[in-house]
């Protein structure tokens, strides 16, 4: 057996990133451009509709997401009530994580994993861990654990502010998160309890089933994850239809950079049926979410 408790971490300190805050996209300042196709407008109706009736919206992000500097206008969502639910993979509550503990996340793969220091740091993977195994003991789940370590510690976390996940549960706006073991840096230190990850990620995906056991005349929206989202999204709407919940009416829309197999399928067709609709936009982050808040913002009255 391979010994764990012999890995070699580093501290984050040294380490060269290659996302800081300072250069995070403002929703007022971030000069984008702007996309009027009619299939779009047709979205943003259905978004808009969704929120004046009252209906859920569901958020799905992989890390690349946090990578884009997109952090600020996700948080700007949720307080607008357009983000009612943020569901991510493990890479995405790690990103967000390093954001509020020192303001910068994403490393240099290509040099790194020659070495073997590739996500070996100190920091991120006790912090993270610590938090999950105190969460899981009181029967918190991923999410919940995260922030709840944050806010008992914010001396460890000076750019909290600009932390999706932490900004959301301040505003007791559910984040969850859906754990694949082995996939994430965190779970190459010492500290990892694997069971406790396990645990934590099977309470976010009953919180997951109850948002979705919602979902009627709602609206789902998945950006950049290609595997983690749409599988999740997928049994989770065979469970919630498996207990009784007529959930057959509603909107999905996956923004990614190119075509994939799972969210085609998982999200835009097979979920939605005869009653859904479905949209796959293929556009950059960059552009996908500051489009969608710059319409909502000067949406009509």
């Amino acid at each position: 057996m391979i010994d764990f408790n012999k890995i070699k971490t580093y501290s984050l300190k040294n380490r060269n990133n290659l996302v800081n805050v300072d250069n995070f996209l403002s929703p007022f300042e971030y000069k984008f451009k702007k996309t009027e196709t009619e299939e779009f407008s047709q979205f943003i109706e259905k978004l808009m509709t969704a929120k004046k009736d009252r209906k859920l919206i569901i958020w799905s992000i992989g890390g690349h997401v946090i990578k884009c500097g997109l952090s600020l206008y996700l948080i700007e969502l949720v307080k607008m009530g357009y983000i009612q639910h943020l569901a991510g993979n493990g890479a995405t509550s790690i990103h967000d994580f390093e954001i509020a503990l020192c303001g910068a996340t994403s490393e240099d793969v290509t040099n790194s994993i020659k070495d073997g220091s590739f996500g070996m740091w100190e920091e991120t993977g006790r912090y993270m861990n610590q938090a999950i195994i105190t969460g899981y003991k009181n029967g918190y789940g991923y999410g919940e654990s995260l922030a709840r370590y944050i806010e008992k510690n914010p001396e460890k976390f000076p750019y909290k502010d600009k932390c999706v996940l932490y900004q959301a549960y301040l505003l007791k706006i559910p984040t969850t998160y859906h754990i694949a073991i082995g996939t994430d840096i965190i779970h190459q230190h010492p500290l990892c309890n694997f069971a406790s990850i396990g645990g934590t990620s099977g309470i976010d995906f009953n919180k997951y089933c109850e948002s979705v056991s919602h979902l009627e005349n709602g609206v789902f929206l998945n950006f950049g994850s290609a595997v983690i989202g749409p599988e999740v999204f997928l049994k989770a709407i065979s469970i919630v239809r498996n207990l009784g919940y007529n959930i057959q009416n509603f909107t999905t829309a996956v923004f990614d950079f190119i075509e994939h197999y799972r969210p085609r399928k998982n999200i835009v067709e097979r979920p939605t049926g005869s009653q859904g609709k479905g949209f796959y936009f293929h556009m950059d982050h960059k552009i996908s979410i500051p489009n969608i808040y710059d319409k909502i913002i000067n949406y009509p009255n």
